[in-house]
């Protein structure tokens, strides 16, 4: 449906569109020019308005010759008698002032102050010319009288009142006994009328000598709602006392619809006569005297009406002040974007690829500015501190912040008293490279055998021991393990220990991996101890060992320093002994002490999905004492402790400080190196565990969001090339092994690959999972996990690959192999023959055909070729035609001649050479961190 136009309306209701324009913005309709738009509903309330406004304008004109007519009838009357009745008629009033536009209420207001304000002028010039003609007049009498016959409050109506003043006024009054004052009286009800609905009732000060007696003040008659309704006056009015010869007639209403002689009393007649006067000396060509006017009253009463008015309908023009704060809170919102946009929320402790897409800048850069600005010798894939992470960021124009973990009051260390401490038995943790015989020396202490139980022979997961000593002491042994990819287990290890043993073997040498845990332990601040294993071998050699251990800023006691150093043989179980006695000895050096009493804290060691238990965390108690039916907040999930269980698998009601165990009863799986903490209360624990959750959702979301979200992400992308990404969901046993995988694989990538794992969790893989890795494109990577048969099918009918391992280095190594294949191939030019021109043919139609001589090689119709001419490649293009005698031929060989045409060339010259060649893809080998 076409909408209506403005100028469309104002040419229908016959006014310009100027005045429509001013109209519709009364009503609060948004338009701008006479071209604009108007909705339906819009132009329903517009034609309303109109059709209201128009019956005012029609019922305006009708009042005007009434009064024309009641002042033309009183002007040639020569004695003083009332007026016809048919001049005393009302008059229909306006529409009341709410009922009207804001521009019609405004109009009448100017109106009634302008003729109040002419009505005083002419008043005041009437006055002096009628008291120098007539001296007599000013000094007339009193007329007697009047306060005798004034009633008493209640006893007459107002018009009974009136009259009875009438019959005793003479026909030649003083124009003294009029008051002046009620005049100003008067014209302020006027003004006041316009503001306000309901009159506010005047009070006439007593007159001069010669004026009428004072009438004490009587409370007036409330006037009623509907006072703005058409009323007659009383027939009863008292007449206004004039001059002798001067005629005068019966008043007429106000104009605002208060009649004269509504209030009932002599004030309420003393008005009537004021508004009678008023109105015959305006319909008497304003030549009679009138008093003075309250200017500054009607001015303040002006004011106050339009105020109101333009309160109620006005459009409110915005200042300039309100702008410029507008302006300024809009450049303020877009401030705290920007910094928004420049600020990062990390984690302690994250990898310098992480913190490269965090910044969203490459890893290169970030190494190269450590190297030359902090002196940090990292790669892509070593954790950094905050504080390094601060000063990154700050160079490149970010500013970090540390993502807060939300906590409770538990978190905050109690204070112990002295008598509920008691000794603990130390946290000691195994570390050492890779077959270096750790878990083989924890074995022969616990007289078990768990090497047979790792796959490959090596320790894939974090072992927690409690191990009780032939003299009654205990020790807690951490197993950590030794290859590369376990760096962030080992880095945990070290934080929840007392004691590091770090193994080396003697047949070996300082390794990669003993390097990283002599790092380990140094930023732990624990005391460390050297067992130097596999001393039964005949290719040891101990003092190499311990040079090696010098160079890397361990000093051993017998060079002075006070590190511990002990040969053992963990096989054969040599020196064993000495080395635990060592152990304790250390533990009484630190004075271990911890209180039984309090609520248990502790941090997780390792935590998995059993199909039986459900979510189990390996705990290791700090403080306190962890007993069965405890409620507690571990990490992102909460829970009660439904059972104990040590590491053999038997069950335990309690577990004290310094005692490892396993806890069933969690909502889900949390990641290893989370705090335990019991709790009081199961309800606050479940509302902190949800906060926890939406924190994390929250950072994950920041960290996830890899894709294009902007333009300028866009262009950069577009102009460092694209990158392609092998994307991968990892399931595994235990959390460890999950995020040990997960580090590993992004030591993969490079600038054109780069390895993106969306998801890593603990547990079967299950039918979720294979729908994200559907949705995503991704890979799933199953360690010591497998799919159940739900899964197995779904996976079948979306397509999704499955790759299941027991040994962490057989998945990098598909994968490495994987990355390899999504590598751009490298190209290669391989010469495949050269012809020597030695005759030109021209062929109509055809061109040029250089009679050539194969010297070397193959000359293949399907390769390309150029000519070169002194040396100088003169042209690159493909084989148009090749001919040996008349026969086309596919290729032509070492030592034979042909005829060679080339596309779209036909400058060959005598003595070119024209070179065949081919070009090869050949495929590429992963270099990482390039």
């Amino acid at each position: 449906m076409i909408k209506l136009r403005v100028n469309d309306l104002a040419g229908e209701f016959g006014v310009s569109n100027d005045e429509l324009l001013n109209l519709l913005r009364q009503m609060d309709v948004p338009v701008r020019s006479h071209l604009s738009e108007i909705s339906d509903d819009q132009v329903a309330r517009l034609r309303a308005r109109w059709e209201r406004e128009k019956r005012l304008r029609a019922e305006k004109p009708a009042a005007t010759p009434a009064r024309r007519r009641r002042s033309t009838a009183a002007a040639p009357a020569p004695s003083p008698k009332p007026a016809k009745p048919a001049v005393i008629e009302p008059e229909t009033p306006a529409e009341p002032a709410a009922a009207t536009g804001a521009k019609i209420r405004r109009r009448r207001a100017v109106d009634v102050a302008a003729a109040a304000t002419h009505a005083a002028e002419v008043e005041a010039a009437a006055f002096a010319d009628a008291a120098a003609s007539s001296p007599a007049l000013a000094e007339s009498p009193p007329v007697p009288g009047i306060d005798a016959e004034q009633p008493s409050p209640g006893a007459y109506s107002a018009a009974a009142a009136m009259e009875t003043r009438e019959k005793q006024v003479p026909a030649a009054v003083t124009v003294a006994d009029t008051p002046p004052l009620n005049e100003t009286a008067e014209a302020s009800v006027a003004v006041e009328q316009a503001a306000r609905p309901i009159p506010r009732p005047q009070t006439p000060p007593s007159g001069s000598a010669g004026a009428y007696t004072a009438v004490p003040p009587r409370r007036p008659t409330p006037v009623s709602r509907d006072w703005q309704s058409p009323r007659a006056p009383s027939s009863g009015q008292r007449p206004t006392p004039v001059a002798s010869g001067v005629p005068f007639t019966s008043p007429r209403p106000i104009a605002t619809g208060v009649p004269g002689g509504s209030s009932g009393g002599p004030v309420g007649g003393a008005a009537g006569a004021a508004a009678g006067r008023r109105d015959d000396k305006r319909g008497g060509k304003r030549r009679k005297k009138r008093g003075s006017v309250d200017q500054e009253a009607v001015t303040a009463n002006i004011s106050k009406t339009m105020t109101a008015m333009r309160g109620v309908t006005g459009r409110r023009v915005p200042r300039r002040d309100d702008v410029e704060a507008r302006e300024e809170m809009e450049a303020q919102r877009a401030e705290m974007i920007e910094r928004e946009k420049k600020t990062v929320h990390v984690n302690e402790f994250i990898t310098v690829s992480e913190l490269a897409e965090t910044l969203k800048i490459s890893a290169t850069e970030i190494v190269g500015f450590a190297f030359k600005n902090l002196g940090l010798m990292v790669t892509i894939n070593q954790r950094l501190d905050f504080d390094q992470i601060e000063l990154i960021a700050g160079e490149f124009g970010f500013r970090a912040v540390r993502e807060a973990e939300y906590s409770i009051e538990a978190n905050e260390p109690e204070t112990d008293a002295k008598e509920d401490l008691v000794w603990r038995p130390p946290v000691v943790t195994i570390m050492g490279h890779v077959d270096h015989g750790k878990t083989s020396l924890l074995d022969y202490i616990r007289k078990a055998n768990v090497v047979a139980g790792e796959a490959g022979g090596i320790t894939q997961h974090i072992g927690a021991y409690h191990v009780t000593l032939a003299n009654g002491r205990h020790i807690t042994f951490l197993d950590t393990p030794g290859h590369e990819a376990f760096t962030a287990m080992r880095a945990r290890g070290a934080q929840v220990t007392d004691i590091v043993v770090l193994v080396v073997a003697a047949d070996d040498q300082v390794m990669p991996q003993t390097v990283e845990a002599i790092s380990h332990a140094k930023n732990a601040g624990v005391p460390m101890i050297v067992a130097i294993n596999k001393i039964d071998l005949p290719s040891a050699n101990i003092a190499k060992v311990k040079q090696d251990m010098l160079q890397h800023g361990v000093v051993l006691e017998e060079f002075g320093g006070s590190t511990l150093s002990t040969p053992i043989s963990a096989k054969k179980g040599t020196n064993v002994s000495e080395l635990l006695e060592q152990l304790l000895l250390q533990a009484e050096i630190l004075d271990l002490k911890a209180n039984p009493k309090r609520r248990a804290s502790g941090a997780v060691i390792e935590a998995q999905l059993d199909p039986g238990k459900g979510a189990v965390a390996t705990v290791l108690v700090q403080n306190g004492t962890l007993r069965v039916g405890d409620d507690f907040i571990c990490g992102l999930f909460s829970g009660r402790v439904r059972a104990l269980l040590d590491e053999r698998g038997k069950p335990v009601k309690e577990a004290g400080p310094a005692i490892p165990v396993q806890v069933l009863g969690l909502t889900g799986t949390p990641m290893a190196g989370d705090q335990f903490l019991v709790v009081e209360d199961a309800t606050e624990a479940r509302e902190i565990a949800q906060r926890r959750e939406r924190l994390d959702r929250e950072a994950k979301s920041r960290r996830t969001s890899r894709g294009i979200v902007s333009l300028e992400d866009f262009m950069s992308q577009t102009a460092a090339g694209e990158r392609r990404t092998l994307k991968l969901l990892i399931k595994a046993d235990q959390g460890g092994p999950a995020e040990a995988l997960a580090d590993s694989l992004g030591q993969l990538s490079n600038q054109e690959v780069s390895v993106d794992v969306i998801q890593r969790g603990v547990g079967a893989v299950t039918e979720s999972d294979i729908l994200l890795a559907k949705a995503s494109g991704a890979i799933i990577i199953g360690f010591h996990v497998r799919p159940d048969t739900k899964a197995r099918a779904v996976a079948e009918r979306e397509g999704v690959d499955i790759k299941l391992y027991r040994v962490i280095y057989e998945a990098v190594a598909d994968v490495r192999a994987a990355l390899e294949g999504m590598l751009r191939p490298e190209e290669r030019e391989v010469i495949a023959g050269e012809a020597e021109v030695r005759e030109l043919f021209r062929v109509p139609k055809i061109g040029v055909i250089a009679g050539c001589s194969v010297r070397n090689g193959v000359i293949n119709r399907q390769n390309r070729v150029r000519v070169i001419r002194d040396g100088v490649e003169v042209y690159d293009g493909s084989i148009g035609s090749l001919r040996r005698f008349k026969d086309d031929v596919r290729e032509v060989r070492d030592g034979f001649e042909c005829g060679i045409g080339i596309d779209n060339f036909n400058d060959i010259k005598v003595g070119d050479i024209i070179e065949s060649y081919r070009k090869e893809e050949v495929a590429r080998t992963l270099q990482p961190n390039t």
